[in-house]
């Protein structure tokens, strides 16, 4: 990465990126994550914004564009903006109340 300090944002998404290569590839293929992997990133790492998601493996049914059994990085990348929608709209809530 660059040799200055990221910004808060570019370390949000330096996060979201390592986050994914971290869990992906420890069974299969490297680059995309198993339903086992998915399911320990889900827990691990959002345990708060995934609670209300019912079955994480209705979720990973309704990521899994290609049917592959795997996530792409393109495919949790949709994971990624619908959760950042729904934050969305409970911090425009937020700011309406005010």
């Amino acid at each position: 990465m660059a040799a200055e300090p990221l910004t808060e944002l570019e370390a949000a998404i330096e996060t979201v990126v390592t986050t994914f290569f971290t869990f992906a590839g420890r069974e299969g293929r490297k680059g995309s994550l198993s339903v086992n992997e998915f399911k320990e990133l889900a827990t691990q790492q959002l345990p708060h914004l995934l609670k209300d998601v019912g079955s994480l493996d209705e979720k990973m049914k309704s990521l899994d564009v290609n049917q592959d059994s795997e996530l792409k990085f393109n495919e949790y990348w949709r994971l990624i903006g619908e959760l950042a929608k729904e934050m969305r709209k409970e911090k425009a809530q937020e700011i309406r109340k005010k």
